[in-house]
């Protein structure tokens, strides 16, 4: 469910900076829906298991350049969401269990 429409522009879940030089950094998503909440993406950590579309440069690094899914209306807040799990254990303490 796209709740985008009941978010005031710029509230905690969508935020949009048209002001931005790069503004809009990825291709395909619609302007007025596009959601720079999650300019960094918190999901790159996850490396190929993030489900976004993304790429291996010739160097190993990870290119989302053309991944749009955490930009697309609320898209971003439900697949952090989803991934949070892995995201805290990732963050957690070495050998430590993240905290509930």
């Amino acid at each position: 469910m796209d709740t985008q429409a009941q978010l005031p522009q710029n509230s905690s879940g969508f935020f949009r900076n048209t002001d931005c030089a790069y503004f809009p950094c990825h291709e395909g998503v619609d302007p007025t829906r596009f959601n720079c909440l999650f300019c960094y993406c918190p999901l790159y950590a996850l490396g190929p298991h993030c489900g976004g579309n993304f790429t291996y440069t010739a160097r190993g690094i990870k290119d989302c350049s053309a991944c749009t899914r955490l930009h697309e209306g609320d898209a971003g807040v439900r697949l952090v969401r989803e991934h949070f799990g892995e995201l805290a254990q990732l963050a957690a303490a070495e050998g430590g269990e993240p905290a509930s």
